[in-house]
């Protein structure tokens, strides 16, 4: 039976127990097809990861379609004496096995003389048989253990055995050396000695692995004293600290970073560098973009920097517009848009607001071999297949690709974002001869876009004639299904964000409170709010008669008339459908 056959038998046996409707196998499906050949991932982690399904609900069904029994049932945290077991089977068995059925969620659960028990979040995973070979026991069993179990044990066993942290963890300075070494400046003997004494190698290594598991966005690596450094992971949008190393140069630990990011000069501390770093993780390919500035601290004579690792992984790039969570109204609009043969479509808002991914899965929903699909950005985020990615450097800047692409017969063009007259002037003019064009502009609300580009010094007729859509985007935490409480805010407040008398008796609220699933902060994920301001006529001629005037409230007005939803608009929503908390969407949006 080949694999698409057994994932539909499986999904088939899941919506015959009610555990998935039959539409959401046939979007688990899909996904499954668009997923390029070198994924692994099966069908329970495409309902839970892409669909947002309970995870324990659709492994335990999976594990029991395969006869996997289930340990550690109906309890709400691991006994001690498992924990104290299953520490001592860590310690017995070979450690380079153990470390693989770590990646694997899987960890040596119950054993004897001559049998193991391996307990797995996923026991489907065909890799995990082939590791428990390894470990020579006469008889061996698999068996489902709910993720959460997992991670507990993981953090109470395997995270003392944490290589890297270990090896660091013995270093024991004398602390009478660093405040002398403070009183000198820092010179590049020091810091090699520093980063062989320290293993500072498996620090580094150690955190970019950790960060594509945790599913982090973003890794800051920041002084904090003459010999500590943070670093912090930003997980749902919110950064928090993940590991403080002490008792080590700042400069030492920038050194690692550098010497492993390509297009950077380890020797330079005096300007802003950016660069990449690649790395296969689980088996899965892994890009790093690194950003390193130059920042100030107390000691005048050091020469401390900042890091920031944006971590890009492609099975996160959404291709499905459905999966994007437009709302009716905004989805209508949006795909209405990038049906057109010509014309712009621009995203806005800040950084980290998810821009990047509405515009990748846009240029997905329209790109076929028989058009020419080009992308200019700097730097390039994911790799779109299908599209011609024009790549940036010395011997190419933007600009000069700007200029060229015009030469170079595109039918939809992708230009990262309008960051000045020049690039704004050629992304209406391409859009305004036939051409299909994406760009980004960083405002903080749709009508804003169109003033930002008038004063730019884009003539409003251009912008009238070229504009499809302008949407405004934000990401909000989602709330964990797992402990998520019903909650009734204060009127005032309600009312604060828009809400009526009447929608507030009907809206049922709720607060995050936390729980183990969300690390105890209350959310779990993010979800999109979108301002959709489409260029109907009525709005196209707005523009066009405003001439050097641009009324943002008169466009917003018409706009909202047409039945657009605002930021905050779209965000009542959200609160409406028990995805997110008033509080978030108070944080991440403006009046109206």
């Amino acid at each position: 039976m080949g694999k698409i056959n057994i994932r539909r038998h499986i999904g088939d046996i899941l919506v015959k127990k009610s555990i998935i409707s039959g539409e959401q196998l046939k979007e688990a499906l899909e996904i499954l097809e668009q997923e390029p050949e070198s994924s692994s991932r099966r069908l329970g982690q495409i309902l839970f990861q892409d669909l947002d399904l309970n995870r324990h609900t659709i492994m335990k069904e999976i594990a029991e379609i395969y006869a996997f029994r289930e340990v550690l049932e109906n309890i709400d945290s691991v006994p001690e004496e498992i924990i104290d077991h299953i520490k001592t089977n860590v310690e017995e068995l070979n450690n380079d096995v153990v470390d693989e059925l770590v990646v694997l969620k899987a960890v040596p659960f119950h054993r004897s003389q001559n049998s193991i028990t391996v307990a797995a979040a996923d026991p489907s995973d065909p890799d995990i048989q082939g590791v428990i070979q390894k470990l020579n026991f006469k008889k061996t069993e698999l068996v489902y253990c709910k993720y959460e179990f997992i991670e507990e044990i993981l953090s109470n066993v395997y995270e003392q055995k944490n290589e890297f942290l270990d090896l660091l963890e013995e270093i024991d300075y004398d602390e009478s050396q660093l405040e002398a070494e403070e009183e000198e400046s820092i010179n590049e003997e020091e810091i090699d000695a520093e980063i062989n004494q320290s293993m500072l190698n498996s620090l580094v290594e150690g955190m970019l692995v950790e960060s594509v598991r945790q599913g982090v966005s973003d890794l800051h690596i920041v002084p904090s004293g003459p010999s500590t450094t943070d670093i912090r992971f930003r997980t749902d949008g919110k950064l928090q600290l993940w590991y403080q190393q002490k008792n080590v140069k700042p400069e030492a630990i920038s050194a690692v970073v550098k010497d492993k990011t390509r297009n950077v000069d380890r020797f330079e501390r005096d300007a802003s560098q950016d660069g990449f770093i690649q790395r296969q993780i689980d088996g899965v390919g892994i890009r790093y973009r690194v950003s390193i500035m130059p920042i100030v601290g107390n000691q005048y004579d050091r020469k401390f920097e900042s890091i920031v690792i944006r971590v890009l992984d492609d099975r996160k790039v959404i291709r499905d517009l459905d999966l994007l969570g437009l709302q009716k109204i905004a989805k209508a609009n949006f795909v209405k848009a990038i049906s057109q043969p010509s014309g712009i479509v621009i995203i806005t808002g800040p950084t980290g607001s998810g821009k990047s991914t509405t515009l990748v899965a846009a240029l997905y929903s329209v790109i076929d071999p028989t058009k020419n699909v080009l992308t200019i950005e700097e730097p390039v985020e994911y790799i779109i297949e299908g599209a011609r990615q024009l790549k940036i450097s010395n011997h190419m800047t933007f600009d000069q690709s700007i200029r060229g692409i015009l030469r170079h017969d595109p039918d939809i063009v992708l230009v990262g974002e309008m960051r000045d007259l020049k690039t704004a002037e050629i992304a209406i003019k391409l859009a305004n001869t036939g051409h299909l064009t994406f760009s980004t502009l960083h405002t903080n609300d749709a009508p804003s876009a169109v003033s930002r580009l008038f004063k730019m010094g884009v003539e409003p007729f251009l912008i009238a004639n070229a504009v499809n859509l302008v949407m405004a985007q934000r990401l909000v935490r989602r709330l964990c299904k797992d402990c998520k409480e019903e909650f009734k805010p204060h009127i005032e407040v309600a009312k604060g964000i828009g809400f009526t008398e009447e929608e507030y008796e009907e809206t049922t609220f709720y607060k995050a409170v936390g729980c183990e699933v969300c690390g105890q902060s209350g959310f779990k994920g993010r979800s999109a709010i979108h301002e959709a301001l489409f260029f109907s006529k009525e709005i196209k001629e707005l523009v066009l008669e405003s001439g050097g005037d641009i009324d943002e409230q008169a466009i917003k007005d018409l706009a909202m008339s047409q039945g657009m939803l605002t930021l905050r608009g779209s965000g009542r929503e959200r609160i409406k459908e028990g995805i997110t908390t008033i509080e978030e969407i108070i944080a991440g949006t403006l009046e109206d």
